[in-house]
């Protein structure tokens, strides 16, 4: 081999590279483990002892010292899978962006297509290109995007903006660029609240130009919390309010209208004695104060005052908002109070005639105009921070500019002047409606007080520092895994990996001998490259991941495989060693099969990591860069100390005294059989497609179809069709129960209003789940069973959603994949090969492959004591199937080439047979060792990745018959008669 000596010097430099790399992942996990020893399992401590140690140095090398903070960024990042925390992608409202730029525009053409881009919306399309393909429909040429009424307004004129003269295909440039603005400016706004929020190593970034943002926050724990956080557009704005004896006479008018409507429906209350009920009671109607008799007024549970007019259960807020939002109640509203606005307060804590604390909730009602602006907006404020009020509970202090400090003082002055209150509102809820009575607030200070605890103002300060985000964001995928989960994905991760490598370890010694020490060595080395460079440039490990390490110790040694298989042949055709050697890693010897067969895994790995998201990519990530590492290492290094045991002992035969003789002399006649494998496969391939359109289906998970999906433990065993129908009723729609892994855990998925977005409605499929299954639990609080921490041994040990417009982008996305791995492959091998007929043989192989372990999902996913889902881990596997089939073709059809090309004598069909026996022990080595490995994950890799793992186990026993039995038989059928004749001519 030439350049040995520089082969050397680079794989030196490239194992004391890992190791650099890789001892700053050994620090940072030794430093962790002592916080969590020093902490005793509180997170804040931990989290305090970190950043108590920061700064100081916990690694000297000698030539240089490193902090903690530094040894952190540096160390191999681990996913939420194994980490634990909170994963989320965030979708920013395209739609409220397009509204604001329009200025609101009334437009009938152009408010219609907004709505309908939001119904027609495909698959992986942008809302923008949906809107603009909607109005196009809608407007026929009568209506120009660059109309006065919709984007040529007073806010978009101007330099970059948009004119009356302007076409649509311009108008849509400068759209399109302004919704990028808004994108990145929400970008900014959530990078800010996350720097704030305190956990370590978080990650955030937009996802191509469709408006969504990934938010990791790995260690976080309180979910809701964290969702509010995210969630929240910090729209803060001032209004001025109404007081109750204002508007009395309207809530009362309210209530007699809706005696005409309701009043068969609405349940039997206690009456309040409050202002209104005793306004009430003056009525002539004796009965309009017994209960039941009033929809709106017996729903008040306690006394307003003031700007309050009322307190209402959190139950009957949507009831009565939609009662003060009905045109036939509105419109008893006289004069200016037309444009009240009717909004809720923040949730409190009352005591009920029991002296029992109960939820509350207060109505307001804010003075309204006609373009329902409101008095001040947020935007004046320059800062804000957590305080106190002057009784010592938690407020929020705010700063305003020159600007605003004139406004608050108008603003104040005017309500210290009429005896009114300021409702401070964020995000449409009050926190505060201050009355005025020391007159004007100057200097632009002011200060948002209520019932907070010291992590709300703190939150609160957060978000209105950083800004408010320039149009809703909601949370349309999102995974939430305990710590607890985490620690058990590593320990089956780590399992999995040292049982693989020692079991593909010992085959390669068993079957090579000390050849396969040197490739075992190789193997070492590969694995030390591998998270060396995963170390080096930041990515990110998952159970997924692993898995992908794991498989790479199966087709790590692949290439040794082909090499050490072509050197026994050559060795048996009384070659010496050193020709043996240099014949085997020849072009015309193993490399071009190798490359081949690695160019079609590295086609599909690369086509994964571009349609895949989040576990995927790094199952892909890890996939991709064991490829190059094992080329590497098997070519150049294991080469390495085969040339010296060349120039020293010289003493390799590339096998044991007891596989010496193994699969040599193997002459089956597979072309002779084609027709019953033909009739097998058919047979198979029916029976598949008859299960999975007319019978079974398949059972298409959350990623699929959308939903929400908990991973629950309970303290004993549960009945999963039990808690199914209790939950189902919960819910008010279905509910499925299965068991995960032990039998006092279960799966829980749901659809419940997976079409609808917002923090309120994650919430409240929060407190459903509690309400249903608390009663399984002793004494366990809504805190303890939903959010994580750790040593959390029962409640929600992990949580997922997955928004209806999601799914059908990832839906769209693994179409796509296997189609364009099968297309990508295609090409790649009718160029490798010059005729189409290789090509299509690899396909219909492929094809069979993937319809057969579809087939058997279909088939057994109702039985199996395993998950069988169609999701992205699902075509992660076909995918990787995909691969490792062409993998075991490419060497079969390399070999045919290889004989046709050569003096090989015989038959067409004798020459096929042939290439096929001869690397027969090549094909069921590497099949072998890859259903070892798998084997091994599928036992110790952890419940998750089980059905993941079981994909690809069948699709390699597929595989490998396909490769055998499909593909060769295809292509024989497909070569002309007149080729053949031309080939057996030439091979007499």
């Amino acid at each position: 081999m030439q350049n040995k000596g520089l082969i050397k010097f680079f794989a030196i430099l490239f194992a004391l590279v890992s190791i650099y790399q890789l001892s700053f992942t050994f620090i940072a996990n030794s430093v962790a483990s002592d916080a969590k020893a020093f902490a005793g399992g509180n997170p804040e401590k931990e989290l305090k002892y970190l950043d108590s140690i920061g700064k100081e140095k916990v690694l000297n090398l000698g030539f240089s010292d490193f902090t903690y903070n530094e040894v952190k960024d540096k160390q191999i990042n681990k996913g939420l899978d194994l980490e634990g925390g909170i994963n989320v992608i965030l979708q920013v409202s395209v739609k409220d962006i397009l509204k604001g730029l329009s200025n609101y525009s009334k437009n009938p053409v152009f408010n219609k297509s907004l709505d309908d881009a939001t119904a027609n919306q495909k698959g992986n399309q942008t809302y923008i290109d949906a809107f603009f393909e909607a109005f196009e429909a809608n407007s026929n040429g009568t209506v120009k995007l660059a109309s006065p009424d919709i984007f040529a307004n007073r806010n978009l004129q101007g330099e970059g903006g948009v004119d009356f003269q302007m076409t649509d295909a311009q108008v849509k440039k400068v759209i399109k660029r302004k919704v990028d603005e808004s994108v990145e400016s929400a970008f900014g706004v959530l990078r800010k609240r996350i720097d704030k929020f305190g956990v370590t190593q978080p990650n955030i970034q937009k996802l191509g130009e469709s408006g969504r943002i990934l938010v990791e926050l790995p260690g976080a724990k309180d979910v809701d919390r964290i969702k509010k956080l995210l969630q929240s557009t910090a729209q803060l704005e001032f209004w001025e309010t109404y007081k109750i004896e204002e508007i009395g006479n309207f809530l009362m008018a309210a209530n007699e209208s809706l005696k005409k409507t309701e009043i068969n429906k609405t349940a039997p209350q206690k009456v309040v004695k409050d202002s209104l009920s005793a306004l009430l009671a003056d009525t002539k109607d004796a009965d309009a104060t017994k209960k039941g008799n009033n929809p709106l007024l017996d729903k008040i549970i306690a006394q307003g005052g003031g700007p309050v007019l009322g307190l209402f259960a959190p139950k009957d807020t949507a009831t009565v908002g939609e009662y003060l939002r009905r045109a036939d109640i509105r419109i008893l509203l006289a004069g200016d109070q037309r444009y009240a606005k009717f909004v809720w307060g923040k949730p409190t804590k009352i005591k009920d005639a029991k002296s029992k604390e109960i939820d509350a909730v207060e109505l307001y009602a804010l003075k309204g105009n006609r373009d329902n602006i409101a008095a001040m907006s947020g935007g004046v404020v320059t800062d804000a921070s957590d305080t106190f009020d002057q009784l010592g509970k938690p407020a929020v202090s705010m700063q305003m500019n020159g600007k605003g400090a004139k406004a608050w003082e108008e603003l104040t002055g005017r309500a210290y002047t009429q005896k009114s209150n300021i409702a401070i509102v964020l995000d449409n809820v009050v926190y505060s409606a201050p009355g005025v009575s020391s007159g004007p607030i100057a200097g632009g200070r002011s200060e948002i007080s209520g019932d907070f605890d010291v992590t709300e103002t703190k939150d609160l300060a957060n978000v209105l520092k950083a800004g408010k985000l320039p149009a809703s964001a909601d949370i349309i995928q999102s995974e939430v895994v305990g710590p607890s989960l985490g620690q058990a994905a590593i320990d089956a991760g780590t399992t999995s990996s040292i049982v693989g490598f020692i079991l593909v370890c010992f085959w390669m010694v068993f079957y090579y001998g000390r050849a396969g020490w040197y490739a075992n060595l190789a193997l070492f080395l590969n694995l030390l490259f591998l998270f060396g460079i995963m170390a080096s440039f930041g990515f990110v490990l998952t159970l997924p991941g692993i898995a992908g390490i794991v498989l790479t110790l199966g087709t790590a040694v692949d290439a040794n495989i082909i090499i050490y298989e072509r050197a026994k042949e050559e060795l048996r055709e009384g070659k010496s060693l050193t020709d043996t050697v240099i014949a085997s890693y020849g072009w015309k010897g193993a490399m071009r099969s190798i490359i081949d067969a690695n160019v079609t895994h590295i086609l599909t790995g690369a086509i994964l990591f571009i349609f895949g998201t989040g576990l995927i990519k790094g199952f892909a990530l890890t996939l991709l860069i064991g490829i190059v590492t094992s080329l590497f290492t098997s070519i150049f290094i294991a080469r390495i100390f085969i040339d010296r045991n060349v120039s020293t002992v010289n003493n390799l035969t590339f096998s044991t005294s007891i596989t010496k003789n193994w699969f040599t002399n193997f002459n089956f006649d597979y072309i002779r059989i084609k027709k019953v494998t033909y009739v097998i496969s058919s047979i198979v391939v029916i029976v598949s497609l008859i299960s999975i359109f007319f019978v079974n289906g398949l059972d298409q998970g959350t990623d699929f179809v959308g939903g929400r999906t908990f991973q629950v433990k309970f303290e004993k065993p549960i009945d999963a069709s039990v808690v199914a129908e209790e939950l189902s009723k919960e819910f008010g729609t279905t509910v499925e129960a299965k068991i995960f892994g032990s039998d006092n855990q279960l799966k829980l998925t749901t659809k419940y209003k997976i079409t609808e977005e917002g923090l309120d409605v994650d919430k409240e499929v929060n407190e459903k789940l509690y309400a249903g299954l608390k009663k399984y639990y002793n004494g366990i609080t809504y805190d303890q069973f939903i959010n994580s921490y750790d040593g959390k041994k029962v409640g929600v040990l992990q949580a997922s959603k997955v928004g209806a417009s999601i799914s059908e982008d990832i839906k769209t996305n693994s179409y796509w994949a296997v189609i364009g791995a099968m297309a990508v492959i295609f090409l790649y091998l009718m160029i490798s090969f010059r005729k189409w007929q290789y090509s299509l043989g690899a396909i219909a192989a492929v094809a069979h492959d993937v319809i057969f372990v579809l087939g058997i999902y279909s088939l057994c996913y109702k039985f199996m004591p395993f998950h069988m889902e169609m999701d992205q881990h699902f075509i992660a596997a076909i995918l990787t199937v995909i691969g490792y089939s062409m993998n075991d073709t490419v060497i079969v059809f390399d070999r045919i080439r290889e004989f046709i090309l050569g003096k090989r004598k015989g038959t067409f069909e004798e020459i096929v047979n042939a290439s096929i026996n001869t690397t027969l022990s090549r094909t069921l080595n590497t099949s072998l060792l890859m259903i070892i490995v798998l084997l091994t994950m599928f036992i110790f890799g952890g419940e998750s990745i089980r059905g993941f793992i079981f994909a690809m186990l069948i699709g390699i026993f597929v595989g490998t018959y396909s490769s055998l039995f499909i593909a060769t038989p295809v292509l024989v059928d497909t070569i002309s008669r007149e080729e053949k004749n031309q080939i057996e001519k030439n091979h007499k």
